[in-house]
């Protein structure tokens, strides 16, 4: 092994001699290389190989590659590359090689090679490779796809992309990126054919070597891509997302038509074709004269009056097809309208009332979704319509009456509009809700009894909360629990209550902490008050939580009334309870905090 690695290092003497020739590296920084490119060449050459060693070699070499470079541009030299840059990418490309042949499954490995190679590699050096990795992982599409992106763009070879694709589909045929990918491709190809004819003719140039038939440069291979796609791969989504692409791409307006007719054809009672539908009718063309100033009031009407067209194919679309998702698509798109900003008051009312139609119609028809109620009673509240918004959240929640997200807003629309009963409906929601979902109701019940009633009527809401929730939704109520009252009884109320709860489980850190952070905003702080504390979190976090045995460490040794004579004892306790890295990065903080850190 010492020949190989004393034969690799001599194999390094011509680039290190230019280095310093040229005068980018001194004797001394050269003598640094090679005593790293030993101790790397060791690592990478013995018995058991370990894919780190490989990555920590190649990273030097790049980091190496790079200083280079900014030393070149310091001294402006610009010569030798070829015995100095091109003989370091050659054997960083050697090693990539060993490694990924040994580590042939590590895609990360693969994609850091072609990385390297993009940037210093040969375009026949990086063929090899995709060439290398596609033969281990075919079962990737993306690799596939970046590939053939990589022979189109950078190679500008179509036809090296067109056959990757055509492997790829033989591996995959029913995956839909690779047909769209592929579409793309085949139109972008096209396109490229087209703007060389237009510099031919527009050269007057002899037009001999172009003998692409006109069926190739309409794009008609993109089209036998659409059909055979479309024909294994169903639905409107796959069939909008070729539309999409195609519409990138100006001269291919009758392959456009063509697609979108076929959507129309194939997929009317899939509401995602009505969506696309009602929504091109915004793209249309304008109707005002190009030839007069346009005002801001003819560009209101003139978007008003797309939008009455868009919604006109809407409303045909719940009547040919009355679900719930079609609905969706409806009012997401008069949502979408309503929250553009415009300075059209009759535009805005326009918007506001086509949405609230729309919500109240399906709502009829039993036919809005719990999230869309969600939707519409925030509409209503940001109108101020609050009794409109309570008779919404009513409905909802009989609809839905075990969704605590319905009740929830259901008693914020009381809340808001100041009812006598929202105790009452606190109590009816928990009357038809899982215990396990109503935690959001408690703390907002709680919150707006702390507002509207006596400070024992709030305490009692927490304490039956406390029995009603269990479990590890229980800990955030005990957090609010003594937050409230340190709030509003001070030091000695929320003492009280954490001495009530103390051997209430599960807790989080944070409830001990918050009741630590208590005694120390007091006048005097007492230290056998924070010993309490800490030992009590510690007999529930002391082998997991590495901070809390350093805090107390350190509140001995700042506290007026500590005894830093307990420190080595609480060290000890911390090394038998702490496990695994806890007790490792309990340690390192140790020895840093002794050290002055």
């Amino acid at each position: 092994m010492a020949e190989i690695i004393q034969e690799r290092i001599e194999d390094r003497i011509p680039e290190l001699e230019q280095l310093e020739r040229v005068g980018l590296f001194s004797r001394s920084e050269i003598k640094a290389i090679i005593k790293k490119a030993s101790d790397l060449e060791y690592k990478i050459q013995r018995r058991t190989l370990l894919k780190e060693d490989f990555i920590n070699y190649v990273q030097y070499e790049i980091n190496l590659l790079e200083l280079i470079q900014r030393r070149r541009a310091r001294i402006k030299y610009s010569f030798k590359k070829d015995e100095i840059e091109y003989s370091i990418v050659h054997r960083v490309q050697g090693v990539f090689g060993r490694a990924s042949a040994k580590w042939k499954e590590d895609v990360q490995l693969w994609l850091s090679y072609i990385v390297f190679c993009k940037k210093w590699g040969t375009k026949a050096h990086l063929s090899r490779i995709f060439s290398a990795m596609l033969a281990i992982h075919s079962n990737k599409p993306a690799l596939w796809i970046m590939a053939a992106k990589w022979e189109m763009e950078d190679r500008l070879s179509s036809e090296s992309a067109r056959q990757l694709f055509l492997r790829a589909l033989r591996f995959h045929p029913e995956c839909p990126k690779l047909y769209q990918e592929y579409f793309r491709m085949e139109l972008m190809h096209a396109e490229k054919l087209r703007k060389e004819k237009q510099e031919f003719e527009k050269a007057a140039m002899d037009m001999g070597n172009f003998d692409h038939p006109e069926e190739i440069l309409k794009g008609e291979l993109a089209r036998i891509i659409y059909k055979n796609s479309v024909s294994k791969i169903k639905g409107a989504e796959f069939h909008v997302s070729l539309l999409s692409i195609a519409q990138l791409f100006d001269f291919a307006k009758d392959l456009q038509k063509e697609i979108y007719d076929d959507l129309q054809a194939l997929h009317t009672d899939d509401p995602l074709t009505w969506d696309y539908v009602a929504r091109r009718e915004l793209e249309m063309e304008s109707q005002l004269s190009e030839e007069q100033p346009v005002t801001k009031q003819a560009k209101a009407v003139e978007v008003g009056r797309r939008e009455e067209r868009c919604c006109a194919v809407y409303e045909e679309a719940v009547k040919t097809l009355p679900t719930e998702a079609m609905w969706k698509c409806y009012i997401n798109f008069c949502l979408e309208r309503f929250s553009k900003k415009t300075s059209s008051v009759s535009l805005r009312g326009q918007r506001l009332e086509r949405t609230m139609l729309a919500f109240k119609k399906a709502h009829e028809l039993k036919l809005l979704s719990e999230a869309q109620y969600k939707q519409w009673i925030d509409l209503l509240l940001r109108q101020d319509l609050f009794k409109e918004a309570l008779q919404v959240a009513e409905d909802g929640t009989e609809l839905f009456k075990d969704s605590a997200t319905m009740w929830q807003m259901k008693l914020q629309v009381l809340i808001g509009s100041k009812s006598p009963d929202v105790a009452m409906r606190f109590e009816e929601a928990f009357a038809h809700l899982k215990p396990q979902v109503c935690l959001p109701l408690w703390i907002s019940w709680a919150e707006w009894s702390e507002s509207a009633k006596s400070q024992e009527d709030t305490e009692a809401i927490f304490k039956k909360a406390i029995l009603a929730v269990t479990g590890a939704s229980s800990i955030t109520l005990k957090e609010k629990y003594l937050d409230w009252a340190y709030r509003s009884g001070g030091y000695k109320k929320a003492r009280t209550v954490f001495k009530s709860l103390q051997e209430s489980r599960p807790f989080s850190v944070g409830f001990f902490r918050k009741m630590i952070q208590f005694e120390k905003e007091q006048e005097p702080c007492k230290m056998a008050n924070l010993r309490e504390y800490y030992e009590r979190a510690l007999r529930e976090f002391g082998s997991t939580d590495s901070d809390l045995w350093m805090d107390y460490i350190k509140e001995e040794l700042s506290h007026p009334f500590g005894r830093p004579e307990n420190c080595g004892q609480i060290y000890w306790r911390a090394m038998k309870m702490l496990q695994g890295q806890s007790a490792e990065l309990f340690v390192a903080k140790h020895a840093m905090h002794q050290a002055g850190h």
